[in-house]
């Protein structure tokens, strides 16, 4: 069952909670302010009767106009022979009886009727007197139940915000997990564990303590840790690393401390710590060392973890895409037993993650979830949730019945490279563009160990004013030096277009992320994978943190030979790019003519201005005019 506030449901605007008794006793007030105001006031006037001087009523006895005077204390109701009715006021103190021989007139002259109201009199006057008293204690009885409300909240700090999930569990269970087929079956046996421990424990086994999931953003490791829970129905306490932190010192550690101990209470329990990096970064970098909150919020895990007994069934499970900065003693055995990668998926997982996502939709039958699949390379699961969402979106929007490829190719640009943004541009900025994405399409089409084309487009998406596709055509686990290589070629075949037909003092600015990635690429070759004239020794390194700052690790003339190794990689990169565009001139102009024209070209039509299946007359000389 998920705990949630019993009064959040009455929680105000500004954040006040008020309950069901608070309401009745100001609504109680309320009413009994409203009935001492208006009912205790003898005679009421409800009728509208006129009100009229005692002397009037003393001359109008005298006369016999009067039929009954009801006297109620100094209250006079007075009904007339004729129907009417009258009211008037006497003296405090005396009687209407001593008025009236006073005036020479003889009571018998009419009905005088005496209301009592001595004993009502008596409760309005004890209420009277003590109402004041009554409300200013109401009053201090709410202050001092909000300051204890406060109190309370102030002790509360250390209390574990963990959401807990008991009988009513996550509706995900195995069944809702492709692509991680491995990473299934190792969290399959944690359940068993959980729910068989003595087919373990009489062989010697004892429970894992904890489960690490590392990998990517959205491959996953959530989910994963849903369907543990969704199978093992045990309670489940969920959450997240930041949680853990509060501007208070030692709130992270009370916290953790809380969250095991309702874990203890409850066992056999699982614990979901999200995004464990939070709070588990290695310790020692801070400027506050020892005494920082965070590192006291994971010396309270370590100890907890360490703590407990093999009997206890408690099996910690905690996700991470930052593996690298965790602190060793977390990650240790005894502690998180098991590591588990949930990477991309590959093409049959991608399958069948596509397959659960597509329920509920209607699709063509002509749309191949297997070329879907195949154009999907490097995509995580919620990418390829988004993708299909995305696709659904864009048919709707077109009022279609149901999703065909068209939609599905559209969303999947969309979910990498942003929405279309139709640009003002001037036709000598389209001109460039086109130029721009021909020489990425032509140095990839040149290069023989690069994947396939698969579009190209002047149309802008989020900050780039065109793209050229070329995703992988099938998973790799290996880079080899030639494709890398091929591809900082590839990368800075824009470049070398614009300097080939613009000349290169009409060189623009929109190659500034191809010279970063493949400034990247050829640095990482260097430094990380030993593939330079260097040698075979990793540089990846610059600086290490300390408490007082950072201190270089690498010599000056060691940074010179990685720069120098990293501008020759990147200017063969651009030699091999201009070689081949100068072989392909002619279908450079080709290209980018049709660009003009057609503003995206796949990869069918690319191909036939490759090969000079679609025959032209001599091509025209866009950018003739500005070389």
């Amino acid at each position: 069952m998920k705990l949630k506030s019993k009064n959040s449901k009455n929680k105000g605007k500004f954040g006040i909670r008020i309950g069901w008794k608070d309401i009745i006793l100001y609504g109680f007030l309320f009413i009994f302010l409203v009935f001492v105001t208006l009912g205790f006031s003898g005679v009421t006037n409800e009728s509208g009767s006129q009100k009229v001087p005692l002397s009037q009523v003393i001359a109008d006895v005298d006369s016999g106009k009067i039929k009954e005077i009801v006297v109620s204390d100094n209250s006079l109701e007075i009904k007339y022979k004729d129907g009417k009715e009258a009211v008037s006021n006497k003296e405090p103190g005396a009687s209407l009886y001593e008025i009236l021989q006073n005036s020479d007139v003889s009571p018998s002259k009419t009905k005088i009727t005496i209301k009592d109201n001595s004993g009502l009199n008596t409760v309005f006057g004890v209420l009277t007197a003590f109402l004041p008293i009554l409300i200013i204690i109401a009053f201090f009885y709410f202050i001092f139940r909000k300051a204890k409300g406060a109190q309370e909240n102030i002790f509360s700090f250390g209390a574990s915000k963990a959401k807990a999930f008991n009988k009513v569990f996550p509706k995900v269970t195995f069944n809702d997990i492709a692509g991680a087929d491995e990473a299934v079956e190792e969290m399959s046996e944690v359940v068993d564990f959980l729910k068989h421990p003595e087919k373990y424990t009489k062989l010697g086994a004892r429970t894992p303590k904890g489960v690490l999931l590392i990998g990517p953003a959205g491959t996953g490791k959530t989910l994963l840790a849903r369907a543990v829970a969704g199978e093992a129905k045990v309670p489940f306490f969920s959450i997240a690393g930041s949680e853990f932190m509060e501007m208070l010192v030692g709130v992270g550690a009370a916290r953790a401390r809380d969250l095991f101990d309702k874990a203890k209470k409850n066992q056999p329990a699982i614990i979901f710590i999200d995004e464990i990096d939070a709070i588990g970064r290695t310790r020692g970098g801070g400027m506050m060392g020892g005494h920082d909150e965070r590192e006291q919020t994971l010396n309270q895990i370590l100890v907890e973890m360490d703590g407990f007994t093999p009997r206890e069934q408690i099996v910690v499970i905690a996700a991470t895409n930052r593996p690298d900065i965790l602190d060793s003693a977390l990650v240790r055995p005894g502690r998180f037993d098991r590591t588990i990668v949930v990477g991309y998926p590959d093409i049959e997982g991608r399958r069948e993650i596509i397959k659960i996502h597509a329920k509920g939709k209607p699709f063509q039958k002509s749309v191949s979830w297997e070329s879907v699949a195949r154009r999907t390379v490097g995509f995580t699961g919620a990418d390829l949730e988004n993708m299909l969402n995305e696709a659904a979106i864009l048919a709707a929007r077109h009022s279609k019945n149901d999703i065909d490829e068209k939609d599905i190719e559209e969303a999947a640009t969309k979910v990498k490279l942003g929405p279309q943004k139709k640009r003002m541009q001037s036709d000598h900025d389209k001109e460039i563009t086109a130029y721009h994405e021909s020489g990425h399409a032509i140095v990839s089409y040149a290069m023989p160990h690069t994947d396939p084309v698969h579009r190209i487009s002047i149309v802008g998406r989020g900050m780039s004013l065109g793209h050229t596709l070329i995703p992988p055509s099938q998973d790799r686990v290996h880079e080899t030096k030639i494709r890398l290589l091929e591809h900082i070629a590839t990368m800075l075949g824009g470049r070398a277009a614009e300097e080939m037909v613009f000349s290169k003092d009409e060189i623009t600015t929109g190659a500034a992320d191809d010279i970063e990635k493949a400034t990247e690429f050829a640095r990482s070759m260097v430094t990380s994978y030993g593939m330079s004239n260097i040698g075979a020794i990793n540089l990846d390194y610059e600086k290490t943190a300390t408490m007082y700052g950072e201190t270089s690790r690498m010599s000056e003339s060691m940074r010179t030979k990685i720069d120098n190794e990293v501008v020759r990689i990147l200017d063969d990169g651009m030699k091999r790019a201009v070689e081949a565009l100068r072989k392909n001139r002619k279908s450079l102009d080709n290209v980018a003519e049709s660009l003009l024209k057609k503003e995206t070209l796949d990869a069918e039509e690319f191909i036939k201005l490759m090969t000079g299946e679609i025959k032209k007359s001599a091509p025209k000389k866009i950018a003739a005019s500005i070389k």
